[in-house]
C-alpha cells in the first residue's frame, strides 16, 4: 500500500523509464512532484525500495529500476503532475472481504474481534489504519485491555524480528512505547511504518529487524506513535 506521494513518484519514475529508458533526475522527481526539497525525494525512493516497487542498481547514478506496480490502480494513470489523484489503496474491486473465522479449536466465547484496519509494510498511509476491512477473531489473552487494531504485513523489512511477509500483527492503540518496542509509527503525518523504537537522545530511531535496510532516524516532533505490537497471527 502506497502513500499519494509514493504512488505519484513510482509512476513518473515508470513513465519515464518507458519514455527514454532512463529515470529521472531528483530535480526532475522534485519538481513533478511539487516538493521542496530533495530529501523529499530520498525518503520517497527509500519507502519504495523498501517495499519492493524499486531497486537501486549497484555502482550506476540515476539507476533506478521498477520491479512491479500496485495491483490495483485506476484506469488511465499517467506521469505524475499537479491534481495527479490516484488510487492508493489496494481494493477488493467493490467486494468486502468475508470476515475472518474463529479457528476451529477456539469457542468464540474465547476471541475478541479485532478490527483489520489494511495492510502495512515499510508504511501505509494513516487513512488505511482508519478504514476497517474485516475482522479477525484474536484469542482474549492476546488483547486483554486497552484497544487494539490489526495490519496486515507485506514486505520483509521486519523478518529478523519473525513478522513475515502475509502474517497479520495485531496492535495496542497507544502514544507512547518503550525503547525497543515494535510499534506504528506515524511519520511527518503522511507515512505509517512499522518499526523498532530506539531512542537516540533527542531524536527518534525507527530500526528494521533486517540488515539491508537502514535505520531511520528523525526529530521527535516528525514522529508520532500509533500503537505497540502484541499479537503475531500466522496462517500455515
Amino acid at each position: 500500500m502506497l502513500t499519494r506521494k509514493q504512488l505519484e513518484l513510482l509512476m513518473f519514475i515508470h513513465e519515464r523509464l518507458k519514455e527514454s529508458g532512463v529515470p529521472p533526475s531528483f530535480d526532475e522527481m522534485k519538481d513533478a512532484l511539487d516538493l521542496k526539497s530533495k530529501s523529499g525525494i530520498h525518503r520517497l525512493i527509500t519507502a519504495l525500495e523498501e517495499r519492493g516497487f524499486i531497486r537501486r542498481l549497484p555502482n550506476r547514478a540515476r539507476a533506478l529500476e521498477v520491479i512491479k506496480l500496485p495491483e490495483t490502480m485506476q484506469p488511465g494513470i499517467g506521469r505524475a503532475r499537479k491534481g495527479f489523484a490516484p488510487a492508493v489503496i489496494e481494493g477488493d474491486g467493490g467486494r468486502k472481504a468475508p470476515p475472518a473465522s474463529p479457528p476451529p479449536s477456539l469457542d468464540s466465547r474465547d476471541t475478541v474481534p479485532v478490527p483489520v484496519m489494511g495492510r502495512i509494510a515499510a508504511g501505509v498511509p494513516i487513512a488505511a489504519i482508519q478504514n476497517q476491512s474485516h475482522i479477525l477473531h484474536v484469542p482474549i489473552d492476546l488483547v486483554a485491555g486497552g484497544e487494539h487494531y490489526a495490519l496486515e504485513v507485506r514486505g520483509d523489512s521486519m523478518i529478523e524480528a519473525g513478522i513475515l511477509d502475509g502474517d497479520t500483527v495485531v496492535i495496542k492503540k497507544s502514544d507512547t512505547a518503550d525503547s525497543g518496542d515494535i510499534i506504528v509509527a506515524l511519520v511527518d503525518d503522511e507515512e505509517a511504518t512499522l518499526k523498532r523504537l530506539r531512542r537516540k537522545g533527542a531524536s527518534v530511531a525507527l530500526e528494521a529487524a533486517n540488515p539491508a535496510y537502514e535505520t531511520r532516524i528523525f526529530g521527535p516532533d516528525r514522529v508520532r506513535i500509533q500503537g505497540r505490537l502484541v499479537a503475531l497471527m500466522r496462517r500455515y
